[in-house]
C-alpha cells in the first residue's frame, strides 16, 4: 500500500469513529503564544511533548532549520498574521541541535538538482535573474546563532511593536532538553506575568 493510500484509509476510519473530537479547539492559541520551529521528524511529537503543549495551545510554524531569512518572506507573515489575526501575544523560535541546515551547502544542492534532471540553463537562468542561490542555500554555522539572527529580525520587523517578548530556545532533539538563547522579557520580573513561557 502507497503511503497515500494508507493515510487515506486510516483517515476515513479516524473520520468515521469520531476520533477528531478529543481534538476539539478553536482557532486560537490558548497560551497566546505563536512558536517557529524545524521541520526535523525528530520533533513530530518530542517538542509538544517536551514543552507540555497540548492541541490548541500554541500557533506552529515549521520549516528547514527555523530560520526566518528575510523580514518580509511568507514565515514572517505568518508570524504577524498569528499576532494581529490570531490573538498570539508572544513568539518563541526554537532550532534544534543536529540541525539539517548546520551542513546544507548550495555546491552539493545544486548538484542535487543536476542529477534529478534540472538542466543547467535553468540554475544559470536563476542566476541571471539575480537569484543568490548560493545564499538561499547554504545553511547556518552555529545554530545559536541562527536562532540570535531569527529572533532579530522578528523583534525589528517594523510591523511588529517593539514590547512583543520574542524568544528565543535551543532543543535537544533526543532529549527534549531546552536551552534558552534569548529571553524574551529582558528585564521584566518572570513571576510578574500571568500568562506567558515557563522555562
Amino acid at each position: 500500500m502507497s503511503v497515500m493510500k494508507e493515510i487515506l484509509a486510516h483517515n476515513e476510519m479516524f473520520t468515521a469513529e469520531k476520533r477528531y473530537e478529543v481534538f476539539t479547539t478553536t482557532k486560537f492559541p490558548n497560551k497566546k503564544l505563536v512558536i517557529l520551529t524545524c521541520m526535523d521528524t525528530r520533533l513530530l511529537e518530542l517538542l509538544p511533548q517536551a514543552l507540555g503543549l497540548k492541541n490548541g495551545d500554541v500557533k506552529l510554524i515549521k520549516n528547514a532549520g527555523a530560520i526566518v531569512s528575510h523580514p518580509f518572506d511568507s514565515v514572517m507573515r505568518s508570524i504577524l498574521v498569528a499576532f494581529y489575526e490570531l490573538n498570539a501575544e508572544e513568539i518563541c523560535v526554537i532550532g534544534h541541535h543536529e540541525c539539517g541546515m548546520g551542513s546544507l551547502q548550495a555546491e552539493g544542492f545544486l548538484e542535487k538538482t543536476k542529477q534529478q534532471g534540472i538542466p543547467n540553463e535553468q540554475i544559470n537562468t536563476l542566476l541571471n535573474a539575480g537569484i543568490d542561490l548560493k545564499t538561499w542555500l547554504t545553511g547556518f554555522d552555529c545554530v545559536k546563532e541562527s536562532v540570535q539572527s531569527s529572533v532579530e529580525v522578528i523583534q525589528s520587523h517594523p510591523l511588529l511593536p517593539n514590547d512583543v517578548p520574542v524568544h528565543g530556545m535551543v532543543i535537544h532533539p533526543k532529549t527534549g532538553k531546552l536551552d534558552v538563547i534569548v529571553n524574551g522579557y529582558g528585564n521584566v520580573d518572570e513571576s510578574q506575568r500571568v500568562e506567558g513561557m515557563r522555562y
